[in-house]
């Protein structure tokens, strides 16, 4: 289940760190993450490619209120939620690269679908 991963921050880090993911992942289509974050961004990008299918000015503010650049709002609303009109949930995809060299992380790739 989303939202109990404290992933090591203070709840303020914690959502603006995740607010700055699932704006950059409607930007470029896929970032490179840890796993835990990616499991915690997804459900968070899909509600946001949910409010976009909505299209009413009530979603388009809500998105406003999370996501942090103007042109990926303007970009959810015209471009990402008409490609997924016809689907129900499962808008992203979490794939597993494996350690990360450093600190032997598991690391994963979201991506939109």
């Amino acid at each position: 289940m989303a939202g109990n991963r404290k992933l090591g921050r203070a709840t303020d880090h914690r959502m603006a760190m995740l607010r700055a993911m699932v704006t950059f992942l409607l930007e470029n289509g896929r970032i490179e993450t840890t796993v835990a974050r990616a499991k915690e961004v997804g459900p968070l990008a899909e509600k946001m490619i949910t409010l976009g299918k909505k299209n009413t000015l009530a979603s388009r503010r809500q998105a406003m209120g999370f996501i942090t650049k103007e042109a990926v709002v303007a970009k959810l609303f015209s471009d990402i939620a008409p490609g997924y009109e016809q689907r129900n949930g499962g808008y992203t995809r979490i794939i597993k690269t494996g350690p990360r060299r450093g600190d032997c992380a598991e690391m994963a790739i979201i991506e939109l679908v």
